[in-house]
Formats: structure tokens, sequence, C-alpha cells
């Protein structure tokens, strides 16, 4: 995956050194993740930071997911030819440039005004598929006339049964290409930033525009206009935005009311990722929401090698949860995973610096997966299996 078009690899760290040392302009946004952190917390406001950085209880499970991949190491492999690295794999009949997508992140109106909109333009530029949230700041329908390149749906499986069929029809209608089922949040967790600073974004207003313009949820009003009683709007949402009554017999429901793919998203244990299978599941997401939801839950990472020898090649399973930078992706792949989720980087991203800082953030994340592949003496994302990491001793 090298070239001038895609601007990874070796061509991305000689631009930016002979940007920076040539003609005096080092890289505007941070490299590192713990820069782009750093950054956010400086510039953004301190709930809407909180809000993306924190996580559940302690966060002792945002700390777990981090340190999960340290238990992993790379066994790179010499005198192979890696001049040319393809870093290409194929989902539900789409072939990707590479093994990674945007993970589905909620109202992003808190971090930037143009929200899912800058994030659009920026994944189309690079070349990563968007999976677009059902709690963002703009409608699924403006965030798809943005997008060029793959475009996911993220169902928060609404407690009314009106308004779920009705957003997984808008999705298909809006040209959505699979729908991504968040199955870990018929609740929100316990996340003490956020009580701390008595901050949820949605009593703001912010990513409720899917509801609030949609026909389903204003038959539950008594007003057409949803916002000319915001309050009375906003308790309505809150009193159907999750279903803590879902079972495995309400699969069914998804698929009778969409054709696309169908991905589960939260998956944690072999016997629940079997039983998705069974019920006919396109896809699996294994995943403990970035430590978000329950504190002192498994590192997701170390639920990924039980999932993919469980499942097999029954159907594509995808890696979310801790992912900050190419090697993470590189063994995640190899521990069973088809592709990886990013998430919190390029929300940080997107904070600092609008669609240029999420482009950024991609373009140094695939140069640095680009090259660590090549560098571990693969030549391809298909090389990647359990020969190429080993446990680390402890």
């Amino acid at each position: 995956m090298t070239g001038e078009d895609t601007n990874y690899g070796p061509d991305r760290q000689e631009t930016v050194y002979r940007q920076g040392m040539l003609e005096g302009e080092p890289p505007e946004f941070p490299v590192a993740y713990e820069g782009l952190e750093e950054r956010a917390r400086e510039e953004l406001d301190e709930k809407a930071f909180a809000y993306v950085a924190g996580g559940a209880g302690s966060e002792s499970t945002v700390e777990a997911n981090d340190r999960a991949f340290d238990a992993w190491q790379i066994v790179p492999r010499i005198l192979q030819d890696v001049s040319d690295r393809d870093l290409s794999v194929e989902l539900f009949g789409s072939e990707l440039s590479a093994p990674v997508l945007l993970a589905p992140i909620g109202v992003q109106g808190i971090l930037h005004d143009e929200a899912e909109l800058a994030v659009a333009r920026a994944a189309n530029v690079v070349g990563v598929p968007m999976i677009s949230s059902s709690v963002s700041s703009y409608t699924m329908e403006e965030i798809a006339d943005q997008l060029e390149t793959t475009g996911w749906f993220q169902l928060y499986w609404s407690a009314d049964r009106d308004v779920a069929a009705s957003f997984l029809e808008r999705a298909e209608d809006a040209g959505f290409e699979a729908i991504v089922v968040t199955l870990d949040t018929p609740k929100m967790g316990w996340r003490e930033r956020d009580i701390e600073l008595a901050y949820l974004p949605f009593l703001e207003g912010q990513g409720i525009r899917n509801y609030f313009e949609d026909d389903a949820f204003c038959d539950r009003l008594e007003t057409d206009d949803p916002w000319a009683d915001p309050e009375a709007s906003l308790e309505s949402f809150t009193d159907c935005f999750g279903d803590a009554s879902l079972t495995w017999d309400d699969l069914s429901f998804l698929r009778e009311h969409t054709d696309l793919p169908i991905v589960l998203k939260g998956v944690l244990h072999p016997d629940d990722a079997s039983r998705a299978v069974e019920h006919g599941v396109d896809g699996l997401i294994v995943s403990n929401h970035g430590g978000r939801q329950v504190d002192g839950a498994i590192p997701a990472l170390e639920a990924l090698p039980e999932i993919a020898e469980a499942v097999g090649d029954d159907v594509p399973v995808l890696f979310d949860s801790g992912i900050r930078r190419g090697s993470d992706a590189i063994r995640a792949i190899a521990l069973g995973a088809d592709a990886v989720l990013l998430g919190r980087p390029y929300a940080y991203g997107l904070g600092i610096g609008g669609a240029d800082g999420v482009e950024a953030v991609l373009r140094n994340f695939l140069a640095d997966l680009d090259l660590t592949v090549g560098l571990s003496g693969r030549a391809s994302v298909d090389e990647l299996d359990r020969s190429t990491i080993r446990r680390a001793e402890r």
C-alpha cells in the first residue's frame, strides 16, 4: 500500500520529514495518541473531553484494554520481500483498502461544529469506511450524502419498535451498506467523570437529530414539532433510547426490517458469538465499548481469540476497544480479527482540527500500520496470523 495517492508508509514519513526540515512546516497535529489526547484536553471544553475520554466507574476497563496489547509481542521475520504491501481486505462483498473502519461515536457536535460531516469528508479522502452512530449530531441522511467511501449505520435498538424499524428503513434508503447493532448499551454505564460534571449531552439537544426528525419518533409526541416542547421530547427520547428487555428471540425483528448485513457489536463471550451465528447474523464486533459500560470487564483483546475460534470462518470478526497504533491492529488481526475499529484517536483529531485533524490521524495510523506490517516481514494482511505474535513473558 504505497504510492503518492495514498501517502502511506515511507512516503508519509518522507513527506513529513521534508516539510519539517526543508520547508519549516512540522506536523500541525500530534502524531502520538498520547499527544492527541493531551491537545484535546487543552483545547476542548472540559465536559466534552471528559465525555470522550471517560469510562465506566474507576475506568479500570479502559486501562485494561490498553494493557492487554502488551501481553502480545510481534515476532519480525527477515529476508522477506516486503517492497510492496497489500493491506486490502474484503467485507460483505466490498474491498477495503485497509482493515480499518471508523468506530461509531455519537454526539460529535460537542467536539466540532461540523461533527460527522467533517469525519465523512476525511474518510472520503483517505478511503476509510465510516460507521455512523444513531446518536449523531447530523441526520443519517445528511451524513450519507457526504460519504463517498463505504458507510455503515450503527443502531441503538430503541424500546419503541416503530422507531427501531424506521431507523433501519432510513439507513437502507440512505445507502448505508451494513447495520451495526450495539447490544452492550441498553442503559448507559456508570461514568463517574460525566456524573461529577452533571453532564449528559443529549439533555442539551446533542445527538438527537435522528430521533427528532424521525416520523415514528414524532408519532410518540403530542406535537408534530419536537422542538416546540423540547423538554417533553427529550423525555420521550430518554424513555425509548434503549431496550433492556431484548433477548435472542428478538433478533428476528432485525432481519424482518432490513436486507442489509447485520453485525452485532459488544460480543465478549464465545458462547454468545456461536449463538449469534446460529441466529443468522452476518458479522461480529468484539468490543467492551471502549471501557465505557462495565467497570472491571474483560479486556476486549483477551476475548478475541476464543471468539474467533468459536465462529471460525462462518462470519467476519471485527475488533474494537483500545486500538491506538498500527501495531495494535496487527496484534488484533493476528489474534483473529478481520478488521479493526478506530475510535478515540479520530475523535480527538476531530476536536482539535475538524476534517483536517481526522485526516491527519488516519494518514498517520495507516502509515504506521503499513510500515509495521512490512517491518514485521509480512507483505499483506493475509499473512498476519498467530505465528506473527507470541505471548510476552510475565
